[in-house]
């Protein structure tokens, strides 16, 4: 059941409901009475996946790990406000704070530069329970967050990074103060390191593709259809039984599992985590990056990340590195302009104005 359809089924609710009133006996839709689908991948998909997992061999080092894998793991992070926003109607401007909280538990948990602080655990302890903190920090959030709607819903989740945010700034005996974590990095695994660029670029590919299909596949899940019909009409959807605070909780739990994944990438991609890591600067970069490629498009999140990388990386060859912000923030402000729905948007209608009416799509 596609979410189109899932809206027709809400507006037909409410006839249903005027028939209830008038005594007739007819029976509401229940959640397991949802049916799924699942995505159908074509050959664009499969033309990307041989481009994707071919890149490494036809791109150099620098493009490999400073680019792609960078993009990617920027993009998991993305991803997590892709699904809260465009389809859970919730802006969450801590996604970046979630995904900190799962890069500083595991330099706490595991090793690096700061002997007397981290507990030395093997990766694959730190890993899980520095997903399983970012988890509960996100479901946290959720809790506090969900009862409000629009831009009290972002003031609370800014409110709460930069909260985050000071504590790792003030804090020594935990977070080590401005300083931070250094050499925290990926391990070895089988015999292969994972802080070469190869190895990581297809760690990082093989996490986002399943970030992406997780997407792909909830949302066309029961969970996922009734946390569409939430974002169209949270009242009809609570009278027709669905415990509409829990979904949303649930929802930014699943969207912290997803930012924690890619915190844990991008604190490896870094070698380190440190209070600038989740500062309000990333915060609004990740938010930028949502809107970039579009909020309405899982894949999205990956391009506008790719831009914002490209940007970030070859836009200071052109201007000062002070006017970074100037740069994306035109971008930023030409995208909301010209194509509120983003990159994705912006590329639908072109291919709409270019294709000839009654031609083939």
């Amino acid at each position: 059941m596609s979410a189109a359809n899932w809206r027709n089924a809400m507006n037909a609710g409410a006839g249903r409901a005027a028939m209830l009133n008038r005594g007739a006996t007819v029976a509401l839709p229940a959640p397991r009475q949802l049916s799924f689908q699942w995505p159908r991948i074509g050959a664009r998909h499969i033309a990307a996946l041989v481009f994707l997992g071919a890149f490494p061999w036809f791109a150099t080092p620098f493009f490999t790990y400073q680019i792609a894998a960078q993009s990617l793991a920027l993009g998991l992070i993305a991803l997590s406000l892709t699904f809260l926003a465009g389809y859970g109607g919730m802006i969450s401007i801590a996604q970046m704070t979630i995904a900190g909280v799962a890069g500083y538990l595991m330099a706490i948990l595991g090793a690096s530069a700061v002997a007397e602080i981290s507990l030395k655990w093997p990766w694959w302890l730190a890993v899980p329970l520095a997903l399983a903190g970012s988890i509960i920090a996100a479901a946290f959030i959720g809790w506090l967050s969900v009862r409000t709607e629009g831009i009290y819903t972002i003031m609370i989740t800014l409110a709460v990074g930069v909260a985050f945010y000071y504590l790792c700034l003030q804090n020594y005996s935990v977070f080590n103060g401005f300083q931070g974590f250094q050499q925290v990095y990926a391990p070895t695994l089988g015999g292969v390191n994972f802080r070469e660029a190869t190895p990581f670029y297809y760690l990082a590919l093989f996490w986002s593709l399943a970030g992406y299909f997780f997407v792909k596949y909830l949302l066309r899940a029961p969970f996922g259809i009734a946390l569409q019909g939430i974002r169209d009409n949270a009242r009809r959807m609570n009278a027709l039984g669905f415990n509409v605070t829990a979904h949303r909780i649930a929802a930014y739990a699943v969207a912290g599992a997803i930012a924690g994944v890619g915190g844990v990438l991008f604190t490896w991609y870094n070698g380190l985590v440190t209070p600038g890591s989740v500062g309000t600067s990333w915060m609004i970069n990740i938010l930028v990056i949502a809107v970039l490629g579009g909020m309405r498009h899982p894949i999205g999140a990956f391009l506008g990340a790719i831009v914002f990388v490209l940007l970030q990386t070859f836009a200071i060859d052109m201007i000062d590195r002070e006017r970074f912000n100037l740069v994306i923030g035109v971008v930023f402000l030409a995208i909301v302009l010209f194509s509120p729905d983003g990159l994705l948007g912006w590329w639908a209608g072109l291919k709409t104005k270019l294709t000839p009416r009654g031609g083939m799509r």
